[in-house]
C-alpha cells in the first residue's frame, strides 16, 4: 500500500516541527528554571555528566569492580533526580515543567518508531486521505453500516440485488488490492445507493492505507480543461502541480455520476485518456452513472464504451429512489 505522496511529505514535515517545537518549549520552560533557581543549574550539569562518567569507568575497571562502580553510580543518578524534583517543587513548578511534552510518547511527534510508522501517524495519513480524496463530508454518512437494502423490500427483486451490490462492495473494499482488483461500473436511476456504495468502499480503502481520488465526472474533466485552456492563458499559478496528475496515478479513482459532464469531443477524449491509461496501468477504476448500456453508447465513442463493457464488473442498481420512499414514509 502507499498513502498520497503530497500528504505523506506534508505531515512528515509537520510532524518533524511539530517534535522539534516541542523540544524547543522544554528548553525555553528549563532556561526559566535555571534563572528562577540558580542551584539547579549545577544539578543539570551534574547530570549531564553522568554518562562520561559511566564511559570512563567501562575504560579503566572490568568484571564485579565495574558493575559495583556502575550500580553507586546509578543510585547517584536516581537521589540527584529525585533532589532535582523535591527541589523544583519547592518552588512551586510541577517536578516536569522542563519535560518534553510530546503529544504521542511513542514516537516522540516524529512519527516513526525506527523504521515502523507509528500508529498517530497512519491516522493522520487517513484522515488526510479523506480530505484529499474528495469526500471528507460523505463519508460521516455514507458507510456500509447507514446502506440500508431493506428500503427496497417492496420489490423482491430490487430488494435481493441490493444485498448482493452491498455484500459485493464491502468485500471488494475489505480485499482491495491494486494489483489484482477489478474495475466496477455501477449503474443505476438516480437515488439507488450507488453514491453511497462507492462512498462506503472509498472509506474502507482509505482506512487501509491505499491512495483514492473521488470525484464526479464534471469537476475531474473540469480539472482537464483547466490544464488545456487555463494554465496556458494565465489562469490560476503556473507553478502548482498538475490537477490532472493524481486522476493517473492514485490507486482506487472513483468517478461518480457520468454523464452529467458537458460532452464534446475533448471531453471524450479526456475521458477515454483516463480509463485506457488506467486499465492499461493495471489501477482499478470505479464509475457510477444513471445512464443505461445504449444510452452509454449512443453517448460515448465505441473505444469507450468497448473499454466500460469489456474492462469493468458491471453492478445493476434497481428500485425506488431512496428520497422518495423516505418522503412517501412521512405524511
Amino acid at each position: 500500500m502507499s498513502y498520497n505522496k503530497e500528504n505523506y511529505i506534508r505531515l512528515k514535515k509537520q510532524f518533524e516541527e511539530r517534535s522539534a517545537a516541542a523540544e524547543q518549549a522544554a528548553e525555553t520552560r528549563r532556561a526559566e528554571l535555571h534563572a528562577a533557581i540558580p542551584e539547579l543549574k549545577g544539578m543539570d550539569d551534574a547530570l549531564s555528566e553522568i554518562g562520561l562518567r559511566m564511559f570512563r569507568l567501562a575504560m579503566e575497571l572490568s568484571g564485579e569492580e565495574l558493575e559495583e562502580a556502575i550500580k553507586k553510580l546509578e543510585r547517584e543518578t536516581e537521589q540527584l533526580a529525585a533532589d532535582r524534583a523535591a527541589l523544583i517543587e519547592a518552588h512551586g513548578y510541577p517536578s516536569d515543567y522542563d519535560k518534553i511534552k510530546y503529544e504521542c510518547r511513542t514516537c516522540m511527534d516524529t512519527g516513526f518508531v525506527g523504521t515502523k510508522m507509528c500508529s498517530c501517524f497512519r491516522r493522520a495519513l487517513v484522515l488526510a486521505g479523506y480530505e484529499s480524496s474528495g469526500i471528507a463530508g460523505l463519508i460521516r454518512t455514507q458507510t456500509f453500516e447507514t446502506f440500508d437494502p431493506a428500503c427496497q423490500r417492496a420489490d423482491p427483486k430490487s430488494y435481493e440485488l441490493m444485498k448482493l451490490n452491498l455484500s459485493f462492495c464491502k468485500n471488494y473494499a475489505e480485499t482491495f488490492d491494486p494489483a489484482t482488483s477489478c474495475n466496477l461500473l455501477l449503474i443505476g436511476a438516480t437515488g439507488l445507493g450507488k453514491t453511497h456504495l462507492s462512498t462506503a468502499i472509498a472509506k474502507v480503502v482509505i482506512d487501509r492505507g491505499f491512495d483514492v481520488v473521488y470525484d464526479t465526472a464534471q469537476n475531474v474533466l473540469a480539472d482537464f480543461e483547466y490544464e488545456r485552456f487555463g494554465r496556458g492563458y494565465g489562469i490560476g499559478d503556473e507553478s502548482e502541480p498538475p490537477r490532472t496528475a493524481k486522476y493517473f496515478e492514485c490507486e482506487l479513482l472513483i468517478v461518480d455520476d457520468l454523464g452529467t459532464e458537458l460532452s464534446n469531443q475533448f471531453t471524450v477524449s479526456c475521458l477515454y485518456n483516463i480509463i485506457n491509461t488506467r486499465v492499461n496501468k493495471h489501477l482499478p477504476t470505479i464509475i457510477n452513472t444513471n445512464l443505461g448500456r445504449d444510452e452509454l453508447r449512443r453517448r460515448y465513442a465505441d473505444r469507450i464504451t468497448s473499454r466500460l463493457f469489456g474492462e469493468f464488473r458491471p453492478l445493476l442498481f434497481t428500485g425506488t429512489d431512496v428520497r422518495t420512499l423516505k418522503l412517501s414514509s412521512h405524511p
